[in-house]
């Protein structure tokens, strides 16, 4: 069970993340997405699946979106109402600034249980406007919905710039966060930095080393690449380089993804913190999705083999 496993603060976590469908799709429509996201699942190693809550990011950055933003269905209910048919547990994300404090006490109090797992998302930038702060949503989770088992975000890429990444990460483990989730990796150094600091951060002021799940993103055109990029994944000039010089590059970035999972299991067990994987697709081309369905069976070999 996923819930104990984070509990257990166990290593080898692997995830699989989905968006959920356009909301002015229809029931039928829906379904139809619904059911070949799970088909791609099933019987796949996984642990439990991440289901996203998407917001505008417009205003994280001046650069214009590769792709329009379109709202999505509410994670909560996609996974309730269309991926029952997967055994793994949904981890739903939470875009905690979208909600009223209203909306939220209801939406906690219904998923008041110990089996049930939530991320919380911050806002994309500081100038975006919130209905409901981090600390207040952070609060009236304590105070509501006690037994949920609640996750944070993690970006260890940011750490190069402002070297604070840990103690971002440690104070979420003080407001109640029992593992993370990292935005997509690419950036190995930067990765290993923060969980050097985060270990050093956490030892010192007496805390558990909790999950840390990094996520992993083929990539497999030049649009994905200047989305991921949009989105803040930071790519470095070698491995931008790398991807865009060869003939096949889902394959080439597929291999790096494998090199990443490798490196961050080992290393970052060998200092004793709980590492897993979140396996995604950005892109909705049918070749980097089965490719995100093949790297799940990649990272499973890893962790079990740390080879």
């Amino acid at each position: 069970m996923l819930d104990q496993h984070i509990r257990q603060k166990k290593s080898g976590i692997i995830l699989y993340g989905l968006t959920p469908p356009k909301a002015n799709n229809t029931h039928e429509e829906v379904q139809e997405i619904a059911a070949r996201q799970c088909a791609r699942l099933e019987k796949r190693p996984i642990d439990g699946v991440v289901v996203y809550d998407l917001q505008d990011e417009a205003e994280r950055t001046e650069s214009a979106r590769p792709f329009p933003f379109l709202e999505t269905i509410d994670p909560a209910m996609y996974a309730t109402a269309y991926l029952g048919s997967l055994s793994a547990p949904s981890v739903l994300y939470r875009a905690v600034g979208k909600y009223s404090k209203e909306q939220t006490r209801t939406w906690l109090e219904a998923h008041n249980k110990p089996d049930c797992l939530s991320v919380f998302v911050g806002a994309a930038s500081r100038t975006q406007k919130v209905s409901l702060s981090m600390q207040e949503a952070y609060a009236l989770k304590r105070d509501v919905a006690p037994h949920l088992l609640l996750g944070g975000i993690a970006i260890p890429e940011r750490h190069m710039k402002k070297h604070d990444e840990h103690e971002r990460v440690v104070r979420k483990v003080e407001e109640g966060c029992a593992f993370f989730v990292t935005q997509a990796v690419y950036d190995l150094e930067a990765s290993k930095r923060f969980l050097d600091d985060y270990v050093a951060l956490s030892r010192a002021k007496h805390l558990p080393l909790v999950p840390i799940i990094f996520t992993l993103t083929p990539c497999g055109s030049e649009k994905t690449l200047a989305f991921m990029k949009w989105l803040g994944i930071h790519i470095s000039p070698l491995v931008e380089e790398m991807l865009l010089g060869t003939e096949d590059m889902l394959e080439v970035s597929m291999a790096h993804m494998r090199y990443v999972a490798k490196m961050l299991y080992m290393y970052g067990t060998s200092k004793g913190i709980p590492v897993g994987f979140n396996i995604e697709s950005v892109a909705i081309r049918k070749a980097e999705i089965e490719a995100s369905i093949a790297l799940i069976e990649d990272v499973k070999h890893i962790v079990l083999n740390k080879a």
